[in-house]
């Protein structure tokens, strides 16, 4: 069972603890996997290099950003669960609205600084296309609209869609964990019956400068966040997953034929048989569940057999583990540093040795900007723990 992740305590001498005084039922699993998702989502943003061909993307229906939704939905679970209790649940939710918000800044500024990157590598390059780029256009045509379009969350660039996405799916997690509490069953019913109703019907947040609408569609991810958070509580009460043979076989079978059928190209076969898109595609705005089923089962997988579980569990301050660790600003650095990389791979004619040369260094800065992110906050506990 995952055991709550924080911080070390302060020694007894004041100094901040080391790895070596961490409890060792310290779980960071789930801070391993989740450095794993933002690297990958990192080398995904730069389009166009060789390091991209490596990731997950390329060899299963799903990629980064459904393995990071699933666990984050297993954090937030982690986080709040047992937290929302009678008594709490106002407290509890004005703090969950809190990250929500600050989700909803987090995406803004980084908004912001992608159209200062392209605005300024425009300038200085002399490369006026780069404004057609990534859906900035529209902002520029339409000025005063798209700065209230893009408060609004009523227009988003390219490759920074990610937040805005899990801001709502924060806002509704109180009513979430309150429908856990009445029946786990009738919440993944409830969950469910909204993904397949947002697919079918097209249930989307539209975009104010365009016919088009959000690339992540909340009301269909939601299902993949609820899914982490019910796993996650049940976990915490107990229940651990079924490790039957049958299961298993299940799980890896479809993996292998998901890989199969990215890497040889199989998307010509037709088996819709006139049921949704939804049910039988590949989209990823509406989460298709082609997609949906190939992360559980690649989770579940990871999840039942130990050899996995041996890897992720590594010291406090092992490098993956403070990336996971610091998630949100380690993921806006990566996303700022994307845009640069794109920049840079715009003016160089999209130089693939040059792209692959920046992304291997941004992924140094990852490690780099995460240990100076610990480093901080072990200044800052042996003053709080004074107080």
């Amino acid at each position: 069972m995952l055991q709550k992740l924080d911080f070390p305590a302060p020694a007894a001498d004041g100094r901040a603890a080391t790895a070596s005084t961490i409890p060792p039922e310290r779980d960071t699993r789930l801070d391993v996997y989740r450095a794993l998702c933002l690297i990958t989502i990192f080398i995904n943003h730069v389009p166009g290099q060789y390091l991209e061909f490596l990731t997950t993307k390329n060899f299963g229906f799903s990629d980064s950003a459904e393995a990071f939704v699933l666990i984050s939905g297993l954090s937030a679970g982690l986080a709040y669960g047992r937290k929302f209790v009678i008594g709490r649940r106002l407290a509890v939710s004005l703090k969950i609205w809190r990250r929500a918000f600050t989700l909803y800044v987090a995406h803004i500024m980084t908004s912001i600084v992608t159209l200062a990157i392209f605005a300024g590598g425009a300038l200085y390059f002399g490369r006026q296309d780069l404004i057609s780029e990534i859906n900035i256009k529209p902002l520029v045509d339409h000025t005063e609209q798209g700065i209230v379009a893009m408060v609004l969350l009523g227009h988003q660039l390219g490759y920074n869609n990610i937040l805005s996405m899990y801001a709502v799916v924060f806002l509704i997690l109180p009513a979430v964990l309150w429908l856990y509490a009445r029946s786990p069953f009738l919440l993944f019913i409830a969950s469910a019956a909204l993904w397949l109703a947002a697919g079918i019907f097209m249930i989307v947040p539209i975009n104010f400068l365009d016919e088009g609408y959000w690339f992540l569609n909340p009301w269909s991810w939601q299902f993949l966040f609820v899914i982490g958070v019910i796993c996650m509580m049940r976990s915490r009460a107990g229940h651990s997953l079924p490790r039957h043979p049958v299961l298993v076989l299940l799980a890896g079978g479809y993996v292998t034929l998901s890989f199969f059928w990215v890497v040889l190209s199989w998307w010509n076969i037709d088996f819709s048989y006139g049921l949704p898109a939804v049910l039988t595609g590949f989209d990823k705005t509406f989460l298709s569940s082609t997609r949906l089923l190939h992360v559980l089962a690649l989770a579940y997988l990871l999840a039942v057999f130990p050899i996995f579980s041996r890897l992720t569990r590594l010291r406090i301050d092992h490098p993956l583990v403070m990336i996971g660790r610091h998630s949100l600003p380690v993921f806006i650095f990566g996303t700022i540093l994307a845009m640069v990389g794109q920049v840079l791979l715009f003016v160089t004619g999209r130089d693939p040795v040059w792209g692959s040369l920046f992304v291997v260094l941004g992924i140094a800065l990852h490690f780099a900007y995460a240990r100076y992110l610990d480093w901080i906050s072990g200044l800052s506990r042996p003053e709080a723990a004074a107080a």
